[in-house]
């Protein structure tokens, strides 16, 4: 596979000088462009040790306007970085649309330093190159370009740059010895970029691999190939997309028996006396209190996330959880019309940067079921988009848990003649008035289409790790107190079971929490 990039290809300097002014012309118009299209890039710069990696991203800094530009170097770890989901770091770099993110080995820096020095093995590997291609795949479905470089040179040609970094101080290389292993086990190393370069590129988001041998030939062909790049995605209509069938649920036959719902099945009569609910309360709420200090001790996050029909009673519940929390453990995220920073980015973008600390709590009052929800019932989605977007939640709720957090999922339901008495009282009642809006009342006629796009949400995206709770909400004790008690009983389960493995990256990048240093649990008002 590198054997083209050994082959001894050069420019001169007088050739460089003359096509390095119109090539940086054209780049700086095409940026323009894509800006004017809202079309987010992403670069993404990998390859052998003493390549050049940093000069080259240097460069394009220079030729490029760095107003529109953000380079990401993805060393060592923060705090804050360590105690979240692993891809938690790059959703946090990835630019808005129209804008451009210069990468330093990216999502694939950790994966090849793994398998490198046997951390994984290559079943271990391909898995997580797997999960490389899917999310790569979900940003160009989303519009953006990836550009992947990966710069490469003979074995004797690495040794004299290495040699010459030796002798400057302010190398990266010379920073880091450790770093020496890599050019020492050239072979080796260049088996598993092989390895990983085969499996990941696509037509979609190809590798361009680049002989780095001579300077300015690298240079100019980086910056040529990323100008035809972004030349070609202006030219396509837009971005690649799959095709999608007609309809997402099976053809149903005619006949109420035959088009009964989850929803149907609720038992809406179920309720709880005032005096048995005050005291399951108190007792939850204690309970609940006692397991999120112990979820801190332990460096457990946990999301929870609420959705329901209009006036289900999500708020209430969300309340009866945080009155029994100290407030310096959790964070209530209500959840409405993305704002114009959130709109240029990926949907899920504005859910991973809410994502909480290790010990932490984010409660969010809707979330990113939005898409296959309202988006999709009012339009504000494409077809494409919302029938895509079930594997994308899927794909992230899995990274959550895969990372040790303790997901959980709440549906609050309601029939129609109590969503009408409820809208009433908000109209009726002062302190209440704000709750209601005309919106909700034009959802309130579309409840077939809702019942509907709610069916197929459970169907697609209750999954082993993260199973939906439908939860019985004409009467609000018995819904609250459902709640409460199934949180109470996760929180058990995962704080009492096997504990996640020490802080760090387990085989090719997946992560987990620390564990617990100090029992630190406390009583809240600590």
């Amino acid at each position: 596979m590198f054997e083209a990039t050994k082959v001894g290809r050069s420019v001169s300097k007088q050739d460089f000088k003359e096509q390095q002014a119109q090539l940086r012309t054209d780049l700086l118009a095409a940026q323009r462009e894509l800006k004017a299209a809202q079309v987010p890039v992403v670069v993404l710069i990998s390859g052998i040790e003493a390549a050049g990696k940093g000069e080259v991203v240097n460069r394009l800094n220079e030729w490029l306007d760095t107003r529109g530009v953000q380079t990401f170097a993805f060393w060592d770890e923060s705090d804050e970085e360590r105690e979240r989901p692993r891809y938690w770091r790059f959703w946090r770099a990835l630019p808005g649309r129209g804008e451009m993110a210069i990468l330093f080995g990216g999502w694939y820096q950790t994966p090849i330093e793994h398998r490198f020095r046997d951390h994984c093995g290559d079943a271990e590997l391909d898995a997580e190159l797997n999960r490389i291609v899917d999310f790569e795949r979900m940003l160009i479905q989303d519009g953006t370009l990836i550009v992947k470089f990966w710069f490469h040179m003979s074995e004797s040609d690495q040794k004299a740059r290495l040699k010459e970094l030796s002798r400057d101080d302010k190398s990266r290389w010379k920073m880091l010895p450790d770093k020496s292993k890599f050019s020492e086990q050239y072979a080796a190393f260049e088996e598993v970029a092989e390895r990983v370069i085969m499996h990941t590129d696509r037509g979609v988001s190809p590798w361009y691999l680049i002989e780095a041998g001579n300077r300015r030939y690298r240079d100019l062909t980086v910056g040529k190939t990323l100008l035809h790049a972004m030349r070609s995605r202006l030219a396509a209509a837009g971005p690649t997309d799959e095709q999608v069938s007609g309809i997402g649920s099976p053809e149903l036959p005619a006949g109420e028996q035959a088009r009964i719902t989850l929803l149907d099945q609720l038992d809406l009569s179920l309720a709880l006396e005032r005096d048995p609910y005050k005291a399951e309360l108190k007792r939850l709420q204690n309970e609940i209190n006692e397991l999120a200090w112990r979820a801190y001790s332990q460096k457990r996050s946990t999301v929870l996330v609420f959705e329901g029909v209009d006036a289900g009673g999500k708020g209430g519940a969300i309340r009866r959880i945080t009155n029994a929390i100290d407030a310096r453990l959790y964070r209530a995220i209500p959840v409405a019309a993305p704002s114009d920073e959130e709109k240029a980015h990926h949907y899920l973008w504005r859910f991973w940067r809410q994502i909480p600390r290790a010990g932490y709590i984010t409660l969010y009052d809707r979330s990113w079921y939005g898409r296959v929800l309202v988006e999709r019932v009012e339009g504000f989605a494409t077809d494409a988009e919302w029938r895509r977007a079930y594997s994308e939640i899927n794909r992230f709720e899995e990274q959550l848990v895969d990372s040790g957090v303790i997901l959980l999922k709440f549906w609050l339901h309601i029939s129609q003649d109590e969503q009408l008495k409820r809208f009433k009282d908000r109209e009726n009642v002062p302190y209440k008035r704000y709750k209601i809006t005309d919106e909700d009342w034009r959802n309130r006629e579309k409840w077939p289409q809702y019942k509907e796009a709610i069916n197929e949400m459970v169907v697609r995206t209750s999954t082993r790790h993260a199973a939906w709770t439908l939860v019985e909400g004409n009467d609000k004790p018995y819904a609250r107190v459902k709640v409460l008690r199934t949180i109470c009983a996760a929180l058990t389960e995962a704080l009492e079971g096997e504990q996640p493995p020490p802080a760090g990256y387990l085989p090719c990048g997946e992560r987990r929490p620390q564990p617990a240093e100090t029992a630190t649990a406390g009583k809240k008002g600590k």
